[in-house]
């Protein structure tokens, strides 16, 4: 994953100046909270949330149907 830099905002500062992570959430799509200096969070808009979630169903769909067909003379067998 790729971060910008500019996203980083470490965990003190963010608990101090929550508005400021906002901020960055509204001007770059995300920002990401650092812990002992290693990113620990992140934070998105809710939007994104569903998007990635809605992408990860897809995912899991197309998988599916692709083992499904991979395998179908399997399938028919096991629903005798």
């Amino acid at each position: 994953m790729t971060v910008n830099t500019n996203t980083l905002v470490s965990i003190t500062e963010a608990n101090q100046n929550f508005s400021k992570v906002a901020r960055l959430v509204d001007q770059n799509g995300s920002a990401v909270i650092l812990k002992n200096n290693v990113p620990r969070y992140i934070v998105l808009e809710f939007s994104e949330v569903e998007k990635v979630q809605m992408a990860s169903d897809e995912d899991i769909a197309d998988i599916s149907q692709r083992l499904i067909a991979k395998n179908l003379e399997a399938y028919k067998e096991l629903a005798k």
